[in-house]
């Protein structure tokens, strides 16, 4: 039996200017985004494709975000993120097959617990555990 494939997800790019990086992808490339704030990093989600509630609606497209450039932080290039069932397994497993994970997983409001690490060939990769979604369909009765 072959082993579960875990797909990429999502992508990440930093940002020195993160309203500049926005709206040159909005121009480029028709992208929205959403600036958020502080309590979240000051992230930018950018949506690539059209979306629902159950993400993206075309097969094999994904979504990503812009984080902000920091000196102190490792490995700060283009990257994707890998969606897993369990942080922790995975976290173990990225170890044993010779990665360095960066950090504690951390919760991220909404969307998951998150964290990056560094395969192999170093890159830095990240993969989260998706939050529960919640059913918004109306229920029978």
């Amino acid at each position: 039996m072959s082993k579960k494939m875990n797909p990429v997800v999502h992508f990440e790019m930093p940002a020195e200017d993160r309203k500049r990086m926005a709206q040159f992808y909005a121009k480029a490339f028709g992208w929205q985004a959403q600036m958020l704030g502080p309590d979240m990093g000051d992230y930018v989600v950018v949506t690539t494709t059209e979306t629902d509630e159950n993400g993206p609606r075309t097969r094999g497209a994904i979504n990503g975000g812009f984080f902000p450039k920091k000196e102190d932080w490792p490995a700060q290039y283009p990257s994707v993120v890998i969606a897993v069932d369990d942080i922790k397994v995975s976290t173990k497993q990225v170890a044993e097959a010779g990665g360095k994970v960066l950090g504690e997983p951390m919760e991220i409001p909404g969307v998951g617990r998150y964290v990056s690490f560094v395969d192999t060939e170093g890159n830095r990769v990240s993969m989260l555990q998706p939050a529960p979604r919640m059913d918004v369909r109306p229920k029978s009765q």
